[in-house]
């Protein structure tokens, strides 16, 4: 695959040159997702209320102001869903508080309840669904889509694909974490099955997604996301997960692996145990790290790749800790921690995830002016 440079702008050129590990002066970054209304609003310059009644390009004013240079996850609607004060007003659902879980009429009130209900509706439509995959039409909706974005970011922002590339996952988010977890300890044979139907599914659509890379010249780059860890390490044995899930992971990722594309994993908890297999099964790169729970950034960037190159590594301010609980001073000294210990070519700059409401803004204001210094200056 040749990726095409012609009308990039140089700060979507130097996105995609830190992508494919070109040296590069400045150091990139990634579009945060800032959720605080009335932050969105200043940074974008518009009247307090505006974010509500124009999200999107209240959104994507902020993303130009703050200089992004590439953004791979495109939600300009997501703040909608939190008030000053975080989350409001959400209803209760499997992973939320939902006291009673009712799944085409099966109460998912017990592990095997779980197993009742993948048996009998989700390996069915999982069969189904590889069989009448069409791949002309998924090519055809990533290709729309990705365009219609990067005309609305326009030539200063890259478009980064984002959950395009498809891979097992775990059924937590329609089971909840108690049944599901349970059903996974007494029924592995079950949830092997489960991934091995999603694995045949994924293989279709990655296929389908090489296809679009290639005809529409997209970035050489994917993002895989699904949360696998908390902050005590991840969800289940990870010995289970090298029996049963990793090979369907890997499987799935075949035909992505015999191109130029890279492969990032966000990195949700401690996530530690996971990084070397990952590493293993083809992955190039790393977003999202919670320093506070064991994640070892500076261990992390000192990793190579299963090919012997340098892992792509989005360096995130803490979201949890240094942003909202710091002071303007530890955002600095955060940054320049993160550019010292990070990847000489690969790196990007970001937040660790969403920035919630409640970051003081001074503290949010030095972020900003960090990003820029090193998009600029970069190890200057």
């Amino acid at each position: 695959m040749g990726w095409s440079t012609v009308g990039l702008t140089q700060s979507a050129q130097l996105a995609l040159d830190t992508i494919l590990q070109k040296p590069a002066k400045g150091i990139p970054t990634l579009g945060p997702n800032i959720m605080e209304h009335a932050h969105l609003e200043r940074i974008a310059g518009v009247e307090r209320g505006r974010y509500a009644r124009d999200p999107v390009q209240t959104y994507l004013a902020c993303q130009h102001a703050v200089g992004a240079n590439i953004i791979i996850q495109w939600i300009p609607d997501n703040p909608l869903s939190m008030g000053s004060r975080g989350f409001e007003g959400v209803s209760c659902g499997a992973t939320t508080g939902a006291t009673e879980l009712v799944l085409d009429g099966i109460a998912i009130d017990s592990p095997e309840a779980v197993i009742e209900h993948m048996e009998e509706f989700v390996f069915p439509a999982l069969i189904r669904a590889a069989k009448e995959f069409d791949a002309q039409d998924r090519k055809r909706q990533i290709l729309e889509y990705e365009a219609s974005v990067q005309q609305l970011l326009g030539p200063e922002i890259l478009k980064g694909p984002y959950g395009v590339i498809r891979f097992p996952t775990m059924g937590y988010g329609s089971y909840g974490y108690g049944n599901y977890f349970m059903a996974f300890a007494l029924y592995p044979e079950v949830m092997e099955r489960y991934f091995a139907l999603q694995a045949d599914y994924c293989i279709l659509n990655n296929r389908a997604v090489v296809a679009a890379h290639d005809e529409g010249d997209l970035p050489p780059l994917g993002f895989l996301d699904h949360d696998m860890a908390d902050s005590r390490g991840t969800l289940v044995d990870v010995r289970m997960l090298d029996r049963i899930w990793f090979p369907h992971f890997a499987r799935c990722l075949e035909p992505v692996l015999r191109t130029d594309i890279k492969l990032m994993w966000h990195c949700d908890g401690n996530l530690m145990q996971m990084v070397p297999r990952l590493i293993e099964a083809g992955v190039k790169g790393f977003q999202g790290f919670q320093y506070e729970d064991g994640m070892d950034y500076e261990r992390i960037c000192r990793m190579q790749a299963r090919d012997g190159d340098d892992l792509l590594i989005v360096a995130g301010v803490s979201v949890t800790r240094t942003l909202p609980m710091g002071t303007p001073a530890d955002v600095r000294q955060e940054m320049a921690w993160l550019v010292e210990n990070g990847p000489k070519a690969g790196l990007f700059l970001a937040a660790s995830s969403s920035i919630t409401p409640g970051v003081p803004w001074e503290n949010l204001k030095t972020f900003i002016e960090g990003l820029n210094y090193y998009r600029v200056r970069g190890r200057q």
